[in-house]
């Protein structure tokens, strides 16, 4: 996986080769400066601790990890290494920063998520609601998240309370991502059911159900909107990402795709909105990088790479893409040329 910085032209990288690492991409000519490596392991290639999982905290002051060895760990950004937490039994599939920073927020194969004080590294609270692995975790505001699982289910909860505040039901295979909109009011999900639906947190059922997709959906992503972003009265868009070899993009409140958008034979893994929202890029299985104008659903650019693309990031100027590829590439593009 990958995720550029927030506020400067720096990436983060993690790989199966128990690394994480640290890019400087600020040079003037574009290539690599400086790059640290972030080893959760002595021994680097230990198969055993993958780097699962990573993201900035909003200030871009600090990178959070998430390993194969169940610990989740904290960087700075010169790579030195800052917190610990280690209370999982299982791998960390996944780990978010809330807004204010003071919690971390994971999920693991042992079934639980865990919300953590960043402050002391101890466990704030441990919710154990699910009874499969939990695959994702996504915070609506500083105190309020969901969690989605293997057992179909999404569990909607807030620290401090001992029991889920809404228990979503209404997916028939197992939950792979979940993303709040921006603004937080609802709630989307995507599953190998083939379906990505709505919830809203004050209703047990879905409120929307996308079902246009043939195959397993592995991702969706929400389009840049409402206050702080660069556009705050474009219409709120839902990309979702299948295993059928489209990318859609979903009205959310008429429940209807506005675009299918395919290039190729093999399943998107990845897409990524521009922080404009003007574009998206998708990734494939087979190394196909795609980027889509999304006013008119237009292919305008495209790459090809070698080895199946597993993540695509946009920075913040909206001048570079990033691309993780399964031969230990991470490639980037310039948007401009």
């Amino acid at each position: 996986m990958c995720a550029w910085n927030p506020h400067q032209d720096i990436l983060a990288s993690g790989s199966g080769d128990s690394t994480a690492r640290i890019w400087d991409m600020t040079a003037s000519n574009g290539n690599p400066g400086s790059s640290v490596v972030l080893k959760h392991s002595a021994n680097i290639g230990d198969r055993n601790k993958d780097v699962t999982t990573l993201q900035w905290d909003d200030r871009g002051k600090f990178l959070a990890t998430g390993s194969y060895d169940g610990v989740a760990r904290v960087w700075a950004i010169d790579g030195s290494i800052q917190k610990t937490f280690s209370a999982h039994n299982g791998p960390i599939f996944s780990l978010k920063w809330n807004k204010e920073g003071n919690h971390l927020l994971s999920g693991s194969y042992d079934k639980s998520a865990i919300v953590w004080d960043v402050l002391t590294e101890k466990v704030f609270q441990k919710f154990e609601f699910h009874t499969a692995a939990t695959l994702d975790v996504d915070w609506q505001d500083n105190t309020t998240f969901a969690t989605c699982s293997t057992d179909k289910t999404i569990q909607y909860c807030a620290v401090g309370e001992n029991k889920p505040r809404l228990t979503f039901t209404g997916h028939t295979d197992e939950v792979n991502a979940i993303k709040w909109n921006p603004l937080g009011t609802h709630l989307a999900s995507c599953s190998d059911d083939g379906t990505a639906k709505l919830w809203s947190p004050s209703e047990e059922s879905y409120v929307q159900n996308f079902c246009e997709h043939t195959k397993e959906i592995y991702t969706i992503e929400w389009s840049p909107t409402g206050p702080g972003s660069r556009n705050p009265n474009k219409q709120l868009l839902l990309a979702s990402a299948s295993f059928d070899a489209t990318v859609k993009l979903w009205d959310v409140e008429r429940g209807k795709s506005i675009y299918t958008l395919s290039r190729n034979e093999e399943s998107v893994y990845s897409v990524a909105f521009s922080p404009s929202g003007d574009y998206l890029a998708s990734g494939s299985l087979a190394g196909h990088l795609s980027i889509w104008n999304v006013k008119d659903g237009a292919l305008i650019k495209t790459y090809q790479g070698n080895g199946d693309i597993f993540e695509v990031a946009w920075n913040h100027h909206e001048d570079k893409i990033a691309a993780c590829f399964s031969t230990n590439i991470v490639t980037i593009l310039d948007f401009r040329l």
